[in-house]
């Protein structure tokens, strides 16, 4: 966490900030297999993904308070 809160420090010139990190990352980062056994395809998958990335972005934009 704390190597990708280092990226998002560089987003002026990756334009790869928080919100967009968290999106790349989140569905590796918290990945359930649950949810891949369950087959979940089109809307579904896009809600799961939303909330991942909000908990991966929360997660980024707290680090020194958690870790």
């Amino acid at each position: 966490m704390r190597h990708l809160l280092r990226m998002a420090g560089h987003s002026s010139r990756t334009n790869m900030h928080a919100r967009n990190l968290a999106i790349v990352w989140a569905p590796n980062l918290l990945r359930s297999r649950d949810i891949e056994a369950a087959g979940f395809n089109g809307t579904a998958a896009f809600m799961e993904v939303r909330v991942q990335s909000i908990v991966v972005e929360f997660i980024l934009t707290h680090v020194e308070q958690l870790f």
